[in-house]
C-alpha cells in the first residue's frame, strides 16, 4: 500500500495531524499498537478527568452543609470510581475511531518502525507488513520516566498508568514529583481519604509555576491534609516487607516514610528505541527528536511531533504541532507555532492555569513591571460558589502595557486562561484589557480587575 502520508502514533498529535491531512486530501493511513487517542485519551488527559470529577463530587458531598444541604453517608466506590474513569476513556477512544472511518483514514494496527526510503513497517501477532508514503509522520509520545533509585515495578512502586487503575484504596501514598500528574494525583488520593505525602526536589511545588501560585498550592494542599516535602528527594524504597519504606533526603537530614504505595511522577520520557531513527538516520539530541519549526526532521520526509520533539509536553501542543506539520506538507503557509504563548493547566483542587512569563522569569528578561493580582476572597461569584482560595495574577510590561503573562489559581482557572491566550495573540494592552467588559458575577471578572489593579484602577478590592 502506498500513501501520501503515514502517520506513527493516534495521540492527541498523530489523530489530529491525520485527520487535517484527509481534509486537505492526502491518502493518509495511521499507525497504532494500542488504542486510538494514545495515552492523553486512554492514560492521561481525559481518564484523569474523569478520576478527579469524582473527587471533587466526593467532597462536595463532604461539605454539603456549607451549602445548607444535610447528607447522610456519603462514601466513595473506588472500584466504581475508577471503572468510570475507564469508561470514559473507553468513549472517547471509540470516537477518534468513528473520525477515522468519517475521514476515510486507514487505520493500521500493530507497532510501526520506519525504514530508509519513507517505508514504514508495521508487526502484529508475529507478521510483519511493509508500507511506502510519500511523508512519514512520527507521532510516538512517550512514557513515565523511571529514575535508578525508583525502579517501577507496578505493584508498589508505580507510574500513572497503574495510578489510574489500583484496585482498591490505598491507606498512604507518597507521591514523587510535584509536577502537573503528581500534584493531581495527590489531590485525587488525598481527597479519598489516602494519607499522602508529596515530596519534591525544588523548593516549591509545581516549580514551572510563578511563586505566589505555588504557594497558594501548597497552603491549599496543607489545608487538605497533605504532607508536604519540598527540597527534599527520595534516596531508596525498600519494598521487601507489607508497606514500602521510603528514605526521604530532607535539609534537616533523613527520615524515612512508610507507606502503601510510592506514585514516580518525574517526568516523561519519548519512546525512541526501536522505532528506526538509526537505521534511516534520523538525528535526535537530548532524548528528543530535533526538527525545523515546521516539525521535518533532517531526513527529507520524515516528520516528528509531540511528546518524542522539543517544545513544551501537552496534548494541545502536540494537535497544534500535528495541524502545522501536515499544512506545511499540503503546500500551505502555516504561522509557526509560538510556545511563549502555550497555556499550561494543573486540575488539582484548587485549579492553576497559566501562560506566558512568571514574574520572576520577566524580570529576568530585563522588563520593568507592573504587576497586578485579584483575589477570589474579592469575587461574587467566588463567594457564591463557596471557591474563594486563589487569585488572578496579570504581569505587564511598564513600558508598552503587553501583557507578558498570566497566573491563576482558583475554581475553573483551566476554563479561563484561554481567553489571556488570545488576548496575548492579539497583543491587546493592559488598558485595553481593562475596557473590556465582563459578564457579573462570573469568576472572569478576576481577569479585568487585575489588569485594573496593575493600573491603580481596581474597583472591588
Amino acid at each position: 500500500m502506498t500513501y501520501d502520508l503515514i502517520v506513527i502514533g493516534s495521540g492527541p498529535g498523530g489523530y489530529v495531524a491525520a485527520i487535517r491531512a484527509s481534509q486537505l486530501g492526502l491518502k493518509t493511513a495511521i499507525v497504532e499498537r494500542e488504542n486510538l487517542g494514545g495515552i492523553c485519551l486512554n492514560w492521561g488527559c481525559i481518564p484523569t478527568k474523569a478520576l478527579l470529577k469524582s473527587a471533587q463530587v466526593f467532597e462536595y458531598l463532604n461539605h454539603a452543609a456549607d451549602y445548607g444541604i444535610k447528607v447522610n453517608g456519603g462514601e466513595a466506590d473506588f472500584g466504581a470510581i475508577v471503572k468510570r474513569s475507564r469508561d470514559v476513556a473507553d468513549g472517547m477512544s471509540k470516537g477518534i475511531s468513528f473520525l477515522m472511518k468519517k475521514n476515510k483514514i486507514d487505520i493500521i494496527t500493530g507497532t510501526g518502525k520506519i525504514k530508509p526510503g519513507k517505508k514504514v513497517e508495521v508487526t502484529a501477532d508475529g507478521k510483519s507488513t511493509t508500507y511506502e508514503a510519500k511523508h512519514v509522520l512520527l507521532a510516538v509520545g512517550a512514557r513515565s520516566r523511571a529514575l535508578p533509585n525508583l525502579p517501577q515495578d507496578g505493584k508498589k512502586i508505580i507510574g500513572y498508568r497503574e495510578a489510574m487503575t489500583l484496585p482498591e484504596l490505598p491507606k498512604s501514598m507518597v507521591v514523587v514529583g510535584s509536577g502537573a500528574i503528581g500534584s493531581e494525583f495527590a489531590y485525587f488520593y488525598a481527597t479519598m481519604g489516602s494519607k499522602v505525602t508529596l515530596v519534591e526536589f525544588m523548593p516549591s511545588i509545581v516549580p514551572v509555576e510563578d511563586a505566589e501560585v505555588s504557594k497558594q498550592l501548597e497552603r491549599s494542599f496543607k489545608k487538605a491534609g497533605i504532607n508536604v516535602m519540598t527540597e527534599s528527594s527520595v534516596e531508596s524504597v525498600d519494598t521487601k516487607g507489607n508497606n514500602c519504606k521510603v528514605k526521604i533526603k530532607t535539609k534537616k537530614g533523613e527520615e524515612t516514610v512508610e507507606c502503601d504505595i510510592v506514585l514516580s511522577a518525574v517526568g516523561i520520557q519519548a519512546n525512541l528505541e526501536n522505532i528506526g531513527l538509526e537505521e534511516v538516520g534520523i538525528a535526535t539530541d537530548k532524548g528528543k527528536i530535533l526538527t525545523n519549526p515546521f516539525y521535518q526532521t533532517n531526513i527529507p520526509g520524515y516528520y516528528a511531533i509531540g511528546d518524542c520533539v522539543g517544545g513544551q509536553a501537552l496534548a494541545h501542543v502536540a494537535s497544534a504541532e500535528g495541524i502545522i506539520c501536515v499544512e506545511k506538507i499540503a503546500g500551505h503557509s502555516p504561522e509557526a507555532l509560538d510556545y511563549k504563548n502555550i497555556p499550561g493547566c494543573t486540575y488539582c483542587q484548587p485549579e492553576i492555569a497559566s501562560v506566558g512569563y512568571t514574574e520572576a522569569k520577566a524580570k529576568e528578561a530585563g522588563y520593568e513591571l507592573k504587576i497586578g493580582k485579584f483575589p477570589f476572597s474579592a469575587s461574587g461569584k467566588a463567594s457564591a460558589a463557596g471557591a474563594k482560595e486563589g487569585f488572578v495574577k496579570l504581569v505587564f510590561d511598564a513600558k508598552y502595557g503587553e501583557l507578558l503573562g498570566a497566573h491563576m489559581i482558583g475554581a475553573n482557572v483551566t476554563e479561563m486562561i484561554a481567553e489571556i491566550v488570545a488576548v496575548r495573540k492579539l497583543e491587546i494592552t493592559g488598558h485595553e484589557l481593562i475596557k473590556t467588559v465582563h459578564p457579573h458575577p462570573t469568576m472572569s471578572e478576576a481577569v479585568m480587575e487585575a489588569a485594573a489593579a496593575a493600573y491603580g484602577e481596581v474597583i472591588h478590592i
